[in-house]
């Protein structure tokens, strides 16, 4: 071979090496992306959760934890972001990337949850692998001392739909067992489905809890539990998940039921000149009526905006126009509630939103009056909540007036109006003779609360600890529990305004200073904001 020869081949071999050389320093972005993914779902997993379980936030050597409230090691939350939440950022992982892992992952934490089912086929707020003993004395303790959570405050032993607890739970069961059709899911799914069709009224809606109990009079007023219930979206995400089982099962039986859920949602309301929705009503006569002492019997103006949304969206699901029927008048209401400026000005809380306007919450369904809460006292032994006309010094964490754009309604009311029946109605599952299938992603990535932007991809990965976990501001904390000793009532002011009260007060709070730690929120934020980059690059 001539020296010129061997010069070329060298240098041909030479120039592939160092090519191939510069290729393995610059990494493929999907790799480094599935590598964080795979990182950081390992540390939740395998360290965090608790045989497949998850609450909201811990320390970083797991010593405290919280769900709604400060959780123990062997609890597992249903609210979201907790148990459901992560299961269904499993499949949506698994959907983005093809990994087996990320089912498998899924299939653990739906047997975590089958687990924590209930004989009546719902969940509770919360359950704790230790045993219901374990639990009712969590209730006994950390539940019965939080103030302002009222909710935690008796031990029910029964499911609850607040909060999209069960639903949030039963739409991850489904999803899983659509997945792949494994029989393995199937009886908890439907025993979720039987606790929805069981649990409705004849009307069309549901009590916030079931199996019905009437145990828990609170402060001279009935138990609120078995009341029809529109707070936190009960009869809308029942809706819900009755069409995602009805789409993605062709369970024909379902169609009834649903309709008759969205028809409860007109005959609830209420008629002029108060033209809106309360939170929960009496089953016998449908009247508005109380909940928690902080929940006055009311209409209420952000659940009426709420209610004018979800008719919207019934109508795009039938095109049938009575439920666009009530909807001018809800508006008129909410308008009518305007509050003078200079109740604006006493309130001292602007909006961003430029064309909302300030209306009291609570509204009394007789005569109108705006009905602001506050409280004395410090804890729940000595404290209490009482409601009259002042707008100033209302409690913190249940605001007394709402913010609402009436003219984005309006505008969307309109804009819907004038559509064709058949575009408005294509694609519903309820109209549509084709298959609709369930949407591949449940997550949409978002900023974390209190940040302004989401994070970049290279944020993100730079940003995961050598242990596989995001660390970030735990967004609430509690006081340890601390038996209350005996208290008489107080007239203190000191905590009319704040989201915990005293020492023996186990209510969450935000704290004064940062408290670093591991936020399932965060988590499920981050792995949606890399599934999102993942599917653009694809």
């Amino acid at each position: 071979m001539n020296t010129m020869k061997r010069i070329l081949i060298c240098g041909l071999w030479l120039s592939a090496a160092l090519g191939s050389t510069a290729f393995a320093r610059q990494p493929d972005p999907d790799r480094r992306i599935l590598d964080a993914m795979k990182r950081a779902t390992h540390y939740m997993m395998d360290v965090a959760s608790y045989r497949g379980g998850f609450v909201w936030s811990y320390l970083p050597d797991l010593s405290r934890s919280w769900g709604e409230l400060e959780a123990r090691r062997t609890m597992a939350w249903i609210q979201p972001p907790g148990t459901p939440s992560v299961g269904h950022l499993m499949l949506d992982a698994y959907h983005a990337t093809g990994d087996e892992y990320y089912y498998r992952a899924a299939e653990r934490i739906a047997s975590a949850l089958i687990w924590g089912q209930l004989p009546c086929g719902g969940w509770n707020y919360v359950f704790d692998f230790a045993g219901e003993n374990s639990l009712k004395e969590w209730y006994a303790t950390v539940g019965k001392s939080a103030w302002r959570l009222e909710e935690f405050q008796h031990y029910y032993g029964n499911a609850t739909f607040d909060d999209a607890g069960t639903i949030e739970a039963a739409k991850f069961l489904l999803r899983i067992y659509v997945e792949k059709y494994d029989p393995r899911f199937r009886p908890a799914l439907d025993k979720a489905i039987g606790l929805v069709l069981e649990s409705q009224y004849p009307v069309g809606g549901w009590p916030q809890r079931y199996p019905l109990r009437y145990d828990h009079p609170f402060q001279g007023k009935a138990d609120y539990s078995s009341f029809i219930t529109l707070n936190d979206d009960v009869i809308p995400e029942n809706i819900d998940f009755l069409i995602q089982c009805y789409q993605a099962l062709g369970m024909q039986n379902l169609k009834e039921p649903i309709l008759r859920a969205m028809n409860c949602i007109i005959v609830l309301q209420q008629g002029a000149p108060y033209a809106g929705w309360s939170d929960q009503y009496t089953v016998e006569d449908l009247m508005p009526a109380h909940a928690r002492s902080y929940e006055p019997r009311s209409v209420n103006t952000g659940t009426t905006a709420h209610m004018v949304r979800a008719l919207l969206t019934y109508y795009r699901l039938t095109g049938d126009t009575k439920y666009l029927s009530g909807i001018p008048a809800a508006l008129d209401f909410i308008e009518s509630m305007r509050l003078p400026d200079s109740e604006a000005e006493r309130w001292g809380r602007p909006s961003r939103d430029p064309d909302a306007i300030l209306v009291p919450r609570f509204v009394d369904p007789d005569d109108g009056r705006p009905l602001y809460v506050h409280r004395k006292g410090s804890n729940v032994a000595n404290g209490t909540y009482y409601i009259d006309q002042d707008i100033t010094n209302t409690i913190a964490h249940y605001n007394s007036t709402a913010y609402v754009n009436v003219k984005a309604l309006r505008k969307a009311y309109e804009e819907v109006l004038a559509l064709p029946r058949e575009e408005v109605t294509a694609g519903s599952p309820l109209v549509c003779n084709t298959e609709v299938r369930l949407e591949p992603y449940y997550h949409r990535p978002r900023p974390v609360r209190g940040e302004s932007r989401q994070p970049s991809v290279d944020e993100l990965i730079g940003s995961l600890t050598a242990e596989g976990y995001w660390l970030s501001p735990i967004r609430q904390v509690s006081n340890p529990y601390r038996p209350i000793p005996a208290m008489e009532p107080s007239d203190a002011t000191a905590y009319m305004q704040t989201m915990v009260g005293d020492e023996f007060d186990t209510s969450p709070y935000t704290p004064d200073e940062p408290v670093m730690g591991i936020s399932t929120q965060t988590f499920i934020n981050n792995m949606a904001s890399l599934i999102g980059a993942l599917r653009k690059d694809r």
